[in-house]
């Protein structure tokens, strides 16, 4: 048996000692924190299960909840649990948080969005980090509320939303918020096209398209209002002559016009000298 001598014992040195990580105990795979944990620095800990224990402790604050979601690789799981922790989720902040995250599943954020007030839905929609399908969602949402929301609400959507909800505002009942629509910078010319073919709701929206300094200058909006029944009659011809005869064939084959309309397209072809 080989002993070590007295020399070689004193020149050994104790390894320094290391904060231990806390101790946790897995309940049917799931990881429980200790009463006594560190919330505060276990909300930085890079591993996913401390991560998920701390997102579904009853502790955790709103300050340390948005400090979580600060997290850029911030497992699902860990949002799950988040989104079941009641009192944290009635924090907007912590709510907002949760939908716009990158790895927010999308059985989380769905119904989440629902919550949302409707500004914060605008601003879902409009940032550029959210996943396309959540952005749809949010859309969805505020389109649905906008029958039950101020004047004053829909005109700042209608100058500042996506152009799927600017969109939806093109029919709206007072001037003033469809004719903020057409300016908003989101605003598409297959929107306008769109909303045009619809006719119910129109009533504002053709005249004033007819004679927008933009938009009435596009050939597919020009075909659009042709075949929509609230275009000013005085505007049809101006309209007409302006199109490629191609186009107002295929406006007459649409069989959508009216009687008066379609004389003045014909009116228009035999100027040009052109058959229908």
């Amino acid at each position: 048996m080989i002993e070590s001598s007295s020399d070689e014992k004193e020149g050994w040195q104790e390894a320094p000692e290391q904060p231990e990580p806390p101790r946790v105990r897995t309940e049917t795979r799931k990881t429980i924190l200790p009463v006594d944990s560190d919330l505060e620095r276990l909300v930085h800990d890079s591993s996913p299960e401390i991560l998920t224990a701390v997102a579904a402790d009853a502790r955790l604050t709103e300050d340390l909840a948005l400090a979580l979601i600060n997290h850029r690789d911030l497992p699902r799981e860990a949002l799950e649990a988040l989104s079941k922790n009641g009192p944290l989720m009635r924090h907007r902040k912590v709510r907002m948080g949760v939908v716009v995250h990158p790895h927010t599943p999308r059985h989380v954020s769905a119904p989440t969005i629902r919550h949302l007030y409707t500004f914060e839905l605008m601003q879902v929609a409009l940032l550029p980090s959210v996943q396309p399908d959540v952005k749809r969602a949010a859309e969805e949402v505020l389109i649905n509320k906008l029958a039950s929301i101020s004047s004053g609400e829909r005109i700042t959507l209608a100058r500042r939303s996506s152009g799927r909800v600017a969109a939806a505002l093109l029919r709206d009942k007072e001037e003033r918020i469809m004719q903020a629509a057409l300016t908003n910078p989101q605003m598409t010319e297959i929107f306008i096209v769109r909303a045009l073919k619809v006719e119910h709701g129109t009533e504002l929206l053709a005249p004033a398209v007819s004679r927008h300094q933009k938009w009435s200058y596009r050939n597919d909006v020009k075909a659009a209002l042709l075949s929509n029944k609230h275009t000013p009659s005085g505007r049809v011809i101006h309209l007409a002559a302006e199109l490629p005869i191609n186009l107002i064939k295929d406006v007459l084959r649409s069989g959508r016009l009216s009687s008066q309309a379609k004389n003045s397209l014909l009116a228009v072809l035999e100027k040009r000298g052109v058959r229908a």
